[in-house]
């Protein structure tokens, strides 16, 4: 089993706030999570109910009230609860009679917090938790370091030099736990194809009524050829045949289920030659290689799409270490009307920035530094550090705070 660096964060939550909420992709592994830690704390007695359970599901539905006030009066661990919204309401009630740190551990493979009403049902009772696919450091069994580093305003080293091959098979395989343990690479997509399946016949479904659920998975095929692109939602839209405003709730549906992200353009108030569209990522690439049948020898041979594939990688990497440090942090990408652009814009509380841009190749050039000292031009006082990725051997210093670094550093 892999460790999850973000079993510390849930136990912290569970000292001293009534509701913790698992919230993440499905099969991303919160279920194995929230076992592992009823069998750590085996002087709590918990009970575990899964809403995937056919017959749990219906008896929550009837009476959702009698349902929660039914539950014995220890820790309980309550699986899958976007499949019934309803039941955040009356986990509310039973929390402010009894406001026992601990008492409610939720998981959920839909982002019910962007549902106004039910995160304000919860205000001030529940601290949610993310957790996204394995990252490298966790399949490698290695401690973060290369965001901590940089938040230190540190360049990052590493050992593990040209891993080129190694990302091929990564960005193929992706980091979702079940596909890392299957035989090929054929075997793996294969699992990614069902997955998306299921997803959509079941979990969009729970979520809205849709009238054309068949578009829905046109629509996410379709978003696999957009990661790292810029997004168009009227060029998406009329490939689609689907109007501006459905478009734009389809695409909220992906992003509420955890299978795509939209990265905001990084703007300021003094510059105003920015671009201000955001950026779209998949959360897994080996989701976005199974959409689009690109298996490594394919990718291998499109050097094109193995950089914005790659670069999806690396935001998605940097966005699972975000979620262990303690400062809040902000991610942008940048990107101005002479299109110049840096790939990840990392902001904390006090506005400091610090630029990461990926590189595919081995070899570096001066000119591979234009987005980010345009960067810290434009972002002056607050600009901290300027990091490029790339594929070769060594750190190296290439101007006032700017530096090339290896690609392994991301998990040494």
């Amino acid at each position: 089993m892999y460790p999850r660096y973000s079993e510390l964060k849930v136990k912290e939550a569970l000292s001293d706030t009534p509701v913790v909420f698992i919230m993440g992709p499905r099969q991303a592994g919160k279920t194995t999570l929230v076992r592992t830690l009823i069998d750590e704390t085996v002087n709590e007695q918990w009970t575990y109910i899964t809403l995937d359970d056919q017959a749990q599901l219906k008896i929550a539905q009837a009476d959702p009230v009698g349902f929660v006030r039914g539950l014995p009066s220890n820790r309980i661990a309550l699986d899958e609860v976007q499949r019934l919204p309803e039941l955040f309401v009356s986990i509310k009630q039973a929390v402010d009679e009894q406001r026992t740190p601990g008492r409610f551990l939720l998981t959920g493979s839909a982002n019910a917090l962007l549902l106004p009403r039910l995160s304000d049902s919860l205000a001030g009772r529940m601290e949610s938790v993310q957790l996204m696919p394995l990252s490298e450091c966790e399949i490698k069994g290695r401690s973060p370091s290369f965001l901590s580093k940089l938040l230190n305003m540190e360049a990052p080293s590493t050992s593990d030099l040209r891993v080129r091959d190694h990302l091929l098979h990564r960005l193929v395989t992706g980091c979702f736990p079940e596909p890392l343990q299957r035989a090929s690479e054929r075997r793996s997509q294969a699992w990614y194809q069902q997955y998306l399946n299921n997803l959509i016949q079941r979990d969009i479904r729970d979520l809205t009524h849709i009238d054309h659920p068949d578009l829905m998975a046109k629509l996410l095929k379709l978003t696999a050829f957009y990661a790292g692109k810029l997004v168009n939602l009227s060029e998406l839209g009329g490939k689609l045949g689907l109007g501006h405003q459905t478009i734009k709730k389809y695409m909220a549906l992906l992003e509420q289920l955890f299978l795509l992200e939209q990265l905001p353009a990084w703007h300021s108030n003094e510059y105003k030659r920015l671009v201000k569209t955001p950026k779209l990522h998949s959360v897994d690439t080996g989701m976005t290689c199974a959409l689009r049948g690109l298996n490594r020898e394919r990718l291998h041979k499109q050097p094109g799409d193995f950089g914005l594939i790659l670069e999806s990688f690396v935001y998605n990497e940097l966005r699972k270490q975000a979620a262990w440090t303690d400062d809040p942090l902000r991610f942008y990408h940048y990107r101005d009307k002479d299109k110049v652009e840096v790939d990840v814009i990392i902001e904390n509380a006090l506005g400091d920035c610090f630029a990461i841009e990926v590189k595919a190749a081995a070899t570096l050039s001066a000119r591979d530094f234009t987005g980010l000292k345009r960067f810290q031009s434009v972002a002056g006082a607050h600009f901290k550090i300027g990091v490029l990725l790339y594929d070769g051997d060594h750190t190296t210093a290439f101007g006032e705070n700017l530096y090339a670094v290896p690609l392994g550093a991301l998990w040494s």
